[in-house]
């Protein structure tokens, strides 16, 4: 069984955002686009400052010439 990366093309998207629209409704979507866009900006904060950290760490592990 072939496992194929999900790649959506302009139709799955039309069809996914229909279907957003359906189950939310109109009034709610803006509300959710907003929370998601919080979430994100979240997640990559939290990335950051974990890379921040381990380029620190890797600072404090090098030998001084």
């Amino acid at each position: 069984m072939l496992i194929f990366p999900l790649v959506f093309g302009w139709w799955e998207l039309v069809i996914i955002a229909f279907v957003i629209l359906l189950f939310f409704g109109g009034r709610k979507l803006p509300e959710l686009m907003k929370g998601l866009g919080k979430g994100v900006k979240s997640f990559k904060d939290g990335m950051k400052e974990i890379d921040d950290q381990v380029n620190l760490s890797d600072e404090e592990k090098k030998p001084e010439k």
